[in-house]
């Protein structure tokens, strides 16, 4: 049966001197086999080039590569309309993964200031729900919290965003 190896990506750094490799700068990529297993290491051209260097011990393999330019984070751009459309959209909803998202979405609103925490009953089932009201209007808007973990509302956060983006 065939091995998987796992191969390091750059390190961004030379693995001699501890120079910080610039976008789109070249230098030397080497395989060490040390054991059962190979490590990766990076090396400024300076560094490879230099006479001082002598042999790399348990040399397998080495390429010469460049550093990939830092692509700036796509900023996400969604207009506060759109927000507010999305969490009413989502009123009334009874759907697990909806009732997250409402509460996330509120929270996100409740951060922007377009909406304002009025209090807090019970509900019938012995569960929260919160009165929030949209900035500059009347009707209260009532969000279940369903009382999400600190990873939970993590990764309904980076699932909103996803939906936001349009990648779902």
């Amino acid at each position: 049966m065939a091995k998987e190896y796992q191969i390091a990506r750059t390190a961004g750094r030379c693995c001699r001197c501890d120079k910080v490799l610039d976008q789109r700068e070249e230098f030397q990529a080497v395989l060490i086999e040390q054991g059962e297993q190979f490590v990766r290491q990076d090396w400024c051209l300076a560094c490879w080039e230099s006479p001082q260097r002598g042999e790399v011990a348990g040399l397998f393999g080495q390429w010469r590569s460049r550093m990939p330019e830092k692509q700036a984070r796509k900023k996400l751009f969604v207009d506060d309309g759109m927000l507010l459309n999305f969490f009413l959209r989502l009123g009334g909803q009874a759907e697990a993964a909806r009732v997250n998202f409402r509460f996330v979405l509120a929270l996100v609103l409740l951060r922007k200031k377009l909406l304002s925490y009025e209090g807090t009953r019970k509900s019938p089932d012995g569960g929260e729900v919160w009165a929030m009201r949209i900035k500059g209007e009347e009707q209260v808007q009532e969000v279940v919290n369903p009382r999400l973990d600190e990873q939970r509302i993590t990764e309904v956060s980076q699932q909103l965003g996803e939906i936001l983006q349009g990648e779902l």
